[in-house]
């Protein structure tokens, strides 16, 4: 069966589930792995499929993905495997800015808070569960809205991983798309005058 091109594509499940072409890159996770980095810097072009990577990491790992070896297992990936017992075993963070597409900086703003409130809303029953959060943490939690302060807005996703990462004990990954069109476009709209060609 012929395979479909597909452009544009970001989310790796529906690439691989439908059959659409796709350049196996799923050794990008083996060295990521292995090189034990902190952070890890990945700067692309446009167009150049890092959002789909970043999809493909985060669905290798996370647990929401656990069983899910079938997404894999015709992949290079695959072929190691140690690898097998890492598919599935991690919680994992993962936060892209690609769909902010503010007309202004007060829409833009907005967009990129509700970006950040959305994972916090995925972990909204741990409010609920005993022992889980101090007072003070329920209460910042609270503060997470599309209209949050500029303060909360800077500190909650370091304060959201660091609080997750002790509540698992384990490591926790996050996987965040930059969003270098949407700050370009943020400059423009505060100081008036393109920085540099988009």
């Amino acid at each position: 069966m012929a395979r479909t091109v597909g452009i544009g594509k970001q989310n790796y499940e529906k690439v691989v589930g439908n059959n659409i072409f796709y350049v196996d890159k799923t050794l990008f996770i083996k060295e990521w792995w292995e090189n034990e980095d902190e952070v890890t810097l990945i700067t692309r072009p446009r167009r150049f499929g890092k959002t789909l990577n970043i999809s493909m990491v985060e669905q290798f790992f996370s647990v929401d993905y656990a069983g899910r070896s079938d997404l894999f297992k015709n992949m290079k990936i695959w072929e190691d495997e140690k690898y097998h017992s890492l598919q599935g075993k991690f919680p994992v963070i993962s936060l892209s800015f690609s769909g902010v597409k503010g007309s202004d900086f007060t829409d833009t703003r907005r967009q990129i808070c509700q970006e950040i409130s959305d994972i916090y809303s995925r972990y909204w029953f741990l409010l609920n569960e005993e022992g889980i959060l101090n007072e003070r943490e329920k209460e910042f939690f609270h503060l997470i809205s599309r209209d949050m302060d500029n303060d909360v807005a800077a500190v909650s996703i370091k304060k959201c991983l660091r609080q997750w990462r002790d509540i698992m004990e384990r490591k926790l990954l996050f996987c965040w798309m930059s969003m270098i069109l949407q700050c370009r476009k943020l400059m423009y709209m505060v100081i008036g005058r393109k920085l540099c060609p988009l």
